[in-house]
C-alpha cells in the first residue's frame, strides 16, 4: 500500500512537471532562500536591481531559458545552483501572486485632483 501511494505521488509530480506545473508554496521558500527577492521584490514587482517578475508573461519554459541564458544584469543560474523543477516551483509561486488592480481601478488614486 506504501509503494502505491509513493508511487502516485512520484507520478503526479513528474507529470506536474511536464506540464510545466509546479509547488507555489515551495517556489515561494526558494525564491526567498535563493535571494531572488533581494532584485525583483518579494511578490516580483521588480525594482532598482531587477525586472518585475511577478505575476509572469512568460511560461515556464521561457523563465527557465532565461534563468539560463540572462541579459543584462543578471547572472546566469546554471543547473548546479538550481533545478529546472526548482524554477518550475518558482514560476508556480511567480503565478499564484494575483495582478495587481489597473490604475484606473483604484479610487484613492481618481479621487486626486491635479
Amino acid at each position: 500500500m506504501k509503494i502505491l501511494a509513493l508511487f502516485l505521488l512520484t507520478s503526479a509530480a513528474l507529470l506536474a512537471q511536464a506540464r510545466g506545473e509546479g509547488d507555489a508554496a515551495n517556489g515561494k521558500k526558494l525564491f526567498l532562500a535563493d535571494g531572488c527577492y533581494q532584485c525583483h521584490g518579494y511578490v516580483g514587482q521588480g525594482g532598482r536591481a531587477g525586472a518585475r517578475i511577478g505575476p509572469p508573461v512568460l511560461n515556464t519554459a521561457a523563465l527557465i531559458r532565461y534563468v539560463r541564458r540572462p541579459s543584462g544584469q543578471m547572472p546566469a543560474y546554471t543547473e548546479k545552483v538550481i533545478s529546472d523543477q526548482q524554477l518550475t516551483d518558482i514560476y508556480a509561486y511567480l503565478k499564484s501572486i494575483p495582478t495587481p488592480p489597473a490604475a484606473k481601478d483604484i479610487p484613492l488614486l481618481n479621487d486626486l485632483k491635479h
